[in-house]
């Protein structure tokens, strides 16, 4: 089986996070970059799948240049090509990016590359994006379960398993298909110094995409207007009960 998997490069936790001056992107100058970590374990199951099944496993991101280290990376684990879909590093939307994906996927069925299986990570560890796995499966008309922490692969469908309250969900659809994955699927294994070394030998397919659809739109709430205190006299000592009983009555506070 033939197995694409959809990865991300984001920030690393452990890195300071703050944004540009137009509150519209993450500041990236001083940050270290890693693969999202749901898609760790997608390309751990697409190792897994493909030396359990035969075929091949393709690794795709949306990125500037840089991104190429987190396509390395997967291929030093056992991924045997690479498709790096190249931006100016502007963060693009789901709109957008699953667009690019979309093309890609059809330019590479045009030349006889078809997938039997989609991977992607659940959501973005960084900007939280649900949205891109579910809308290349529209796009491309596929049948999509999300929130996956178990898969099987067998006669021409695949299993998926996700939590539910008490128990699991379990899916069955035929193949080809889109499953977006969890964390906790498997464990990634580390790349080892030989798996490196081969992944740096390798090519890397680069495609620069055209961006379609897509955009930020910002909101902006102002604060409420401050409320001023007001301070009435009722009264002085006995003659002052009268009028708070009457206030607190009009407030609804105590009964008549």
């Amino acid at each position: 089986m033939n197995v694409l998997v959809c990865i991300k490069r984001v920030p690393a936790v452990a890195g300071k996070i703050t944004l540009t001056p137009d509150a519209q992107e993450i500041d990236t100058r001083h940050l270290a970059f890693v693969m999202s970590p749901h898609e760790e374990c997608a390309v751990e199951e697409a190792v897994r799948l493909v030396a359990a099944h035969g075929g091949s496993s393709t690794v795709l991101t949306l990125g500037p240049a840089a991104a190429i280290e987190q396509l390395r990376d997967a291929m030093a684990v056992g991924i045997e090509r690479a498709v790096l879909l190249e931006t100016d590093g502007q963060e693009w939307d789901p709109v957008a990016t699953a667009a690019a994906i979309v093309g890609a996927v059809r330019a590479q069925q045009a030349v006889g590359r078809a997938y039997d299986l989609l991977l992607f990570g659940n959501e973005a560890a960084d900007s939280g994006d649900y949205q891109v796995g579910i809308r290349v499966a529209h796009a491309l008309d596929l049948p999509c379960v999300t929130g996956v922490k178990g898969l099987e692969v067998r006669d021409g469908a695949v299993t998926a398993r996700r939590e539910a309250a008490g128990g699991w969900e379990i899916f069955e659809v035929p193949l080809p298909a889109v499953l977006a994955v969890k964390e906790g699927l498997n464990l990634p294994r580390y790349p080892s110094l030989p798996g490196r070394l081969k992944a740096k030998k390798k090519a890397i397919e680069t495609i620069r995409p055209q961006r379609i659809g897509g955009g930020q739109e910002t909101l902006r709430f102002k604060p409420p207007p401050e409320r001023g205190s007001q301070v009435a006299i009722l009264g002085r000592g006995p003659e002052a009960a009268p009028r708070a009983v009457e206030i607190l009555r009009g407030l609804g506070l105590i009964g008549r």
